[in-house]
């Protein structure tokens, strides 16, 4: 009698168990009544924060955990060597300007007289040689002179006519000023050393880099005195806002949220505390549900990934932090919101 007991009492305990796995399994995942519940983790944005050149890191000025605001200094690299370029840069901007100033203004007054003054030197020589030669020329006929001193007069003449011409020419040049060409040419080197100039600066300014966004350091990934290169992140900043939840929906309750539909969303990290939100993304592909995501349904139904943001102002809400995302579905398209009227920012 007291063996069958026993069998009666293991049964009932049996029999408790499996009922209460059943309501745990169903009854406790019940939606509420006018109610919609996702289940989802907190995602936030993260920003590399990397130089644009190479170059040996001077000193990174935050920790882990830090909070920063958008333009504050963050890391800097070693600026000698940018320094030294862009005086080198500077300084020949500064010799094409002068360049390029002096073929503007043209020939100076004094240039053109002297010019002037070689000239009229010279056609006094030409005539001078003109009068020798031709007198020598006249001797030789009447057998006084050598013809070797008639030969060496002509060619005198005819050297002092051509440094004549040659002068005439330079004297013309100096009239007219430079070509057209070579001021161009010269103002296009000056656009290219002022374009040079620019660059050497940027890369200066570049050899700091300052947050994009306020956020919190999340990894130090190097140190002073390390080697950066350009795409190779130095910090990892995890951005504050916006935060949202990644929560999946499955498809037969996808017609009943809509893109501004206002929900709250709680945490077991902050037990009782709600935080406002509103569906901000719904995506336009199905999907399998993700292993990681608790659903009362079957894992192997299809869903709609779901982007909930939320209200934080005080920043508890950290990345990969699980969440409940609550809808009531009494409430009509026209009360869709933004963080404006949400988060009354």
């Amino acid at each position: 009698m007291k063996q069958k007991r026993k069998i009666i009492l293991v049964l009932l305990l049996v029999l408790l168990a499996a009922g209460g796995l059943y309501y745990r399994k169903t009854v406790s995942h019940r939606q509420p009544e006018g109610q919609l519940q996702l289940y989802g983790n907190v995602d936030i944005r993260q920003v590399a924060v990397a130089f644009y050149d190479t170059g040996r890191i001077k000193d990174i000025l935050v920790h882990e955990g830090d909070r920063v605001k958008t333009g504050q200094l963050l890391a800097e690299l070693d600026p000698v060597r940018l320094q030294a370029d862009l005086k080198r840069k500077e300084a020949e901007l500064a010799l094409q300007q002068q360049i390029v100033a002096k073929l503007e203004h043209g020939s100076r007054p004094e240039e053109i007289q002297e010019a002037k003054a070689k000239v009229k030197s010279l056609q006094a020589q030409v005539n001078d040689a003109r009068v020798t030669y031709e007198r020598l020329q006249r001797m030789y006929v009447k057998k006084s002179v050598a013809r070797q001193q008639v030969d060496d007069a002509q060619a005198k003449y005819l050297a002092l006519q051509h440094q004549l011409q040659a002068a005439q020419q330079e004297l013309a040049l100096a009239i007219k000023g430079p070509r057209v060409e070579d001021i161009a040419a010269a103002r296009a080197k000056l656009h290219a050393e002022e374009a040079a100039v620019a660059l050497a600066r940027k890369k200066l300014e570049d050899s700091k880099v300052y947050a994009a966004t306020d956020g919190v350091i999340q990894d130090r990934i190097m140190e002073p005195g390390d080697m950066t290169f350009p795409n190779a992140p130095v910090l990892t900043l995890a951005r504050t806002n916006p935060v949202w939840v990644r929560a999946y929906v499955p498809e037969p309750d996808l017609g009943k949220i809509w893109q501004g539909m206002k929900a709250t969303i709680s945490t077991d990290s902050f037990p009782g505390k709600k935080y406002r939100g509103w569906v901000g993304y719904i995506s336009p592909t199905a999907e399998f549900t993700p292993k990681n995501v608790e659903s009362p349904e079957l894992r192997t139904r299809l869903v709609y990934q779901v982007r909930v943001y939320a209200c934080d102002s005080q920043g508890e809400l950290r990345l990969g932090m699980p969440a409940t995302v609550t809808f009531d579905l009494h409430q009509s398209q026209k009360d869709a919101g933004s963080m404006q009227d949400v988060c009354g920012k």
